[in-house]
């Protein structure tokens, strides 16, 4: 392998990023990961000051010299993403990489959950993917860019009691697909990443306390083939790989990052 190969593996120097969710689990541990790798960030968070840190740590591991633009803000608000997109531009001039991170996970099935539950993953899960993606493709058709979503082993599996979660991320998995097929003519990437279960906040505050929350991740051991829970580091690095100049062929893929589980079935 020639040095410069290397280097497009482990370099996102320069690249304009665009990291959605990016106050807390997958989308900080990306954030960071962007930063050690040479990446230019933009971040959006709905949580201003756990924002605040993850900028922090990405400045110190950016020596300093580039100071993440903060563009915090919920969404599903139309208005806030127009701004997001202005203001991303305005600063830097041009966007190289989209991070869809922004997402929540909700609990409930057909019997015991209700539209205003549906609505709002369906909102925060989708809805907005497909508007913040559609006002950056213009901006990416230009650097000939891509962009990763973060999806699920829910969209490619089917569990009960996470309903609306599963149908958010199936249609982020179709979206990948198909928007990856409609912007290949015009070398723009798009790919996802569909983690398993990873350690992060986001059961919790989907409504599991310490003790249930325990016991999911014990039976993680039996669901994931390789008998564990997922790292957030394990996922950002497949993001960044993605986004990479080391995947420059690869578009239009859900790459499972779940520790074998979308290949199990039950025996």
């Amino acid at each position: 392998m020639a040095s410069g190969d290397a280097y497009k593996v482990s370099s996102l120097k320069g690249k304009v990023t665009l990291i959605t969710g990016a106050s807390s689990g997958i989308g900080a541990g990306t954030a960071v990961l962007f930063a050690k790798l040479g990446a230019a960030l933009a971040l959006n968070g709905r949580d201003v000051e756990s924002l605040k840190k993850v900028a922090k740590e990405c400045a110190e591991y950016a020596g300093g010299t580039e100071q993440p633009l903060l563009v915090p803000g919920d969404l599903t608000d139309e208005d806030t993403v127009r701004r997001t997109v202005e203001e991303v531009v305005a600063h830097f001039g041009r966007l190289d990489v989209l991070v869809n991170s922004a997402g929540i996970l909700a609990l409930g099935g057909i019997e015991t959950s209700d539209l205003a539950t549906y609505d709002r993953v369906m909102n925060i899960n989708v809805r907005s993917v497909y508007h913040l993606t559609q006002l950056c493709v213009p901006h990416l058709i230009k650097t000939k860019g891509s962009i990763v979503n973060v999806s699920s082993v829910n969209g490619q599996r089917s569990f009960p009691g996470v309903l609306a979660y599963c149908m958010s991320k199936s249609a982020i998995d179709q979206f990948t697909r198909c928007v990856a097929l409609e912007l290949a003519s015009k070398q723009v990437r798009v790919n996802s990443v569909c983690p398993g279960v990873i350690v992060t906040e986001v059961h919790k505050r989907a409504g599991l306390n310490e003790e249930q929350y325990a016991k999911f991740l014990e039976k993680c051991k039996q669901t994931h083939a390789l008998g564990r829970p997922g790292e957030v580091d394990e996922v950002a690095h497949s993001i960044a790989f993605l986004a990479s100049d080391a995947a420059t062929f690869i578009t239009g893929v859900n790459l499972p990052i779940d520790g074998g589980r979308h290949a199990m079935c039950p025996r």
